[in-house]
């Protein structure tokens, strides 16, 4: 009976380390692209990035990057950094959209968009909400540097 439960104890233990390594591998399956614009935004300490799968319910593009700034300047510096990281990977945004007023800065690269918002806009326009039924790709730690927890 001990060695049952050793097993059982053992099991449950070892159940979120599968679940951890199962999303890194999703997280490192993704494309360079969103990777380095998820990267960027933590650089200038975007606050609660998002990463939402669209593939099974949009034609449009694949993926949305959704990212918060605390103000208009930080969110236009998140912006300019990841547009900036992503030129130099070779790749430009053929369509940038809010960036003056930078209460929701667009950056579409295609198959993914990059939302950039300011808190408030955010929750106004919860996007999480409206495509909930998108698949949320489970991001690690090194992406919430904005989140408070350094």
């Amino acid at each position: 009976m001990k060695q049952n439960s050793t097993v059982k104890e053992q099991s449950l233990n070892l159940q979120p380390n599968v679940r951890a390594a199962a999303a890194a591998e999703t997280v490192e399956a993704l494309d360079e692209r969103v990777l380095a614009a998820l990267h960027s935004a933590s650089e200038k300490k975007a606050l609660e990035p998002v990463l939402l799968d669209l593939r099974e319910i949009a034609s449009f593009t694949d993926y949305f990057v959704i990212v918060s700034g605390a103000n208009e300047r930080q969110v236009q510096a998140i912006s300019d950094e990841v547009y900036e990281s992503l030129k130099k990977l070779g790749h430009t945004a053929p369509r940038v959209e809010g960036y003056k007023t930078a209460e929701w800065i667009l950056l579409d690269y295609g198959d993914f968009v990059v939302h950039v918002f300011e808190q408030k806009a955010r929750k106004f326009y919860d996007l999480e909400r409206l495509w909930r039924e998108s698949k949320r790709v489970e991001l690690p730690a090194e992406f919430n540097a904005g989140s408070g927890s350094s």
